[in-house]
């Protein structure tokens, strides 16, 4: 297959305009390449994106995974697909072992055989996490970490659990960074944590800033909290630019701080996202939407109701360059797990999952291992 006429978005993140060659569903040649025999694709006047890698996704289309069914998450991984998101990772919330287990299993059977947008495996934000700074989990089920029942989960999970969210400031925290590095990737979340103790979890092995700004200590000019440790200390930072989490001007800070190679776009989508307002359950706690706003009873946000690619496009309207807000949105994610050499460019040898956009960044269509993807659901 050979995509011609339209201008993409290289390896390199720069965009001009060449051809890509597609053979058995990876990527064989990008630039000027001769037709020899492929079938071809004329995408004059489209912009040609690596597809987006959403790191971090509580559900959609009224599905949550933490509840571990096979149906919701296959409805979650068409509507995912269709908005441009090609590959995700799962993520849970605070819940009783016995529900993660399940959810891990589900994930796993996704990423075996699913269809749609590619399930990469799962993320566990908790249960290790600060009271204080819970945010929307649900403090029964918070606990201390624990590196056997991590093991229990992976194993459900068949080795693919991919990042883990844990506050630092718990018993034994430090030396659960320390024993899992390199087996997943390490992630400072929901804390009251200071710069010290930052430094001190990222140099046992963390690696990566939940959310950066939301559900942790302030980043100030006396007290920079671990914000200010994992800019010093070189780690990937989430960021939710929907306009809501994170006010416009502190998304341009968030780049400038963090640089575009280690800046990384996420959702926090929740159930209620690519649905109508109304009431939806994420990790077992009751949440209210109204337009882009999900909150708890107590007003606490809990999530959001927009998806990785509207994010991505939130971030441009932000005056982030389009170029620099994709790269957040697709490389940087899949190299902060570790998957980079298989998704999140344009490059030879990898995934053809690709995104054609019209000019106004509209979605025109959507491929998926060098298919176009066609939704059962459109």
């Amino acid at each position: 297959m050979l995509l011609k006429g339209a201008k993409i978005l290289g390896e390199d993140f720069i965009l001009r305009k060449a051809e890509i060659k597609i053979k058995q569903g990876k990527i064989a040649a990008v630039g000027a390449i001769s037709p020899d025999g492929c079938e071809e694709y004329s995408f004059d006047g489209k912009l040609i994106i690596p597809g987006l890698v959403d790191i971090h996704s509580h559900g959609c289309v009224g599905g949550d995974y933490s509840e571990g069914d096979p149906e919701s998450h296959r409805r979650m991984a068409d509507y995912l697909a269709r908005n441009g998101v090609t590959a995700h990772l799962p993520t849970t919330m605070t819940l009783p072992e016995e529900t993660l287990a399940a959810a891990c299993a589900e994930a796993a059977e996704m990423a075996e055989n699913g269809k749609g947008s590619r399930c990469l495996g799962i993320h566990l934000e908790g249960p290790y996490l600060s009271y204080d700074r819970r945010g929307a989990h649900n403090p029964q089920y918070l606990r201390n970490p624990d590196p056997e029942e991590f093991e229990r989960l992976n194993r459900a999970a068949g080795g693919r659990i991919r990042l883990v969210s844990l506050a630092p400031e718990l018993p034994g925290a430090v030396e659960f960074i320390a024993a899992l590095k390199g087996k997943t990737t390490l992630s400072i979340a929901h804390t009251a944590g200071d710069y010290e103790l930052g430094c001190k979890a990222f140099d046992a092995g963390a690696n990566h800033l939940t959310h950066t700004f939301n559900a942790m200590t302030a980043f100030s000019h006396r007290q920079p909290g671990v914000i200010g440790a994992a800019a010093d200390c070189g780690a990937f930072a989430e960021l939710i630019s929907d306009g809501i989490h994170v006010h416009p001007s502190m998304v341009r800070a968030a780049f400038r701080i963090f640089g575009e190679d280690r800046l990384t776009l996420i959702s926090d989508s929740m159930a209620a996202t690519g649905f109508r307002d109304g009431k939806y359950q994420m990790g077992g706690q009751e949440v209210t939407v109204k337009g882009p706003l999900a909150t708890l009873a107590d007003g606490t946000i809990s999530g959001s109701a927009t998806n990785l690619f509207d994010c991505m496009k939130k971030a441009v309207s932000f005056g982030i360059p389009f170029e620099k807000a994709v790269k957040a949105a697709s490389f940087n994610p899949a190299r902060s797990i570790g998957l980079d050499r298989t998704l999140g460019s344009i490059a030879v040898g990898k995934e053809a999952d690709l995104v054609i956009l019209n000019e106004d960044l509209s979605i025109h269509r959507v491929m998926i291992g060098g298919a176009f993807y066609e939704s059962e659901n459109s």
